[in-house]
């Protein structure tokens, strides 16, 4: 993140710069999303050092979920940028400027090559973290702003029509806004312990009643405490001979390796003995 911090740095004084000599609305916009990014960035960065610190008294599981919190903040962010570049967009559809094409192209290229090592760069992380997931979807979509920029730079270049550069906004603005969903609904379905994506409860269930011994399960509930991090809790009935020790276990066991679940909090209890139901004879009938 620090090196795509550092790229999206030299972008934005590049693209704020051209925008405004070149009257580029295209070009101040991606440099938006890119001063976007830049703020992700330190954000996720912040988000990591927080997270890393160890558990306290209050917070037994530290601070790992300011992680989500960056990334749901990146989120809001986004669509922020989204909304300002389309009301910008708007405003120069009817009044079109005179835009340089030649200079809007060259930093579009620019823009490309840069947010394309961003982005490489950020990939070989850890894709599964929702923070660094939410800063490498901020860079995806510049670059693929960056390509909008090049198709309103080489439009007014061939004499095109000047509303090519507000168009370019808007497709870019709708961009982002796309770009924004997954950080929105994944911090905000851990934040509200869904279970985590692609886990099928009624397979849970049904793989801890495969164990010997366990008879059924009740108050089941799987949740993500942050990325990579699930966590379960049930009430595991068993019968009344079995080992609860060794039922527990075997449950764990199988949680992990089919689940990833390896935070669990299992209680065991035994099941109800079989009730003997009598049958009093009918009294006599008298004629």
């Amino acid at each position: 993140m620090r090196i795509a911090l550092a790229i999206n740095l030299a972008l934005v004084a590049v693209q704020v710069a051209g925008g405004i000599v070149f009257g580029s609305l295209a070009l101040l916009a991606d440099a938006g999303h890119l001063l976007s990014d830049v703020g992700s960035i330190f954000l996720g960065l912040f988000a990591a050092g927080i997270a890393a610190r160890p558990a306290r008294a209050r917070r037994t599981f530290g601070n790992q979920r300011s992680e989500v919190l960056a990334a749901l903040v990146n989120g809001l962010a986004l669509v922020a940028v989204a909304v300002l570049v389309a009301i910008a967009a708007i405003g120069r559809l009817g009044d079109p400027p005179d835009v340089d094409g030649g200079g809007v192209l060259a930093l579009g290229l620019l823009g490309l090559a840069g947010n394309m090592a961003a982005t490489w760069v950020l990939a070989r992380g850890e894709r599964g973290d929702l923070n660094l997931e939410g800063v490498l979807r901020h860079s995806a979509a510049d670059a693929l702003g960056s390509v909008g920029v090049i198709v309103a730079g080489t439009v007014v270049l061939a004499g095109g029509p000047e509303a090519a550069d507000p168009v370019v906004g808007l497709l870019i603005a709708a961009l982002v806004l796309a770009s924004s969903w997954r950080l929105l609904t994944g911090p905000v379905d851990v934040l509200m312990e869904a279970a985590p994506p692609g886990l099928e409860m009624e397979d849970v269930g049904a793989a801890i009643c495969s164990i010997q011994s366990v008879r059924s399960v009740h108050d089941l509930h799987v949740w993500t405490l942050t990325a990579g991090f699930p966590a379960l809790s049930a009430h595991v009935v068993v019968t009344r001979d079995c080992d609860r020790d060794l039922a527990r276990r075997r449950l764990e066991v199988m949680l992990g390796e089919r689940f990833s679940i390896e935070h669990t909090t299992l209680q065991m209890e035994e099941e109800a003995p079989a009730r003997l139901l009598s049958v009093e004879a009918p009294p006599a009938r008298r004629d």
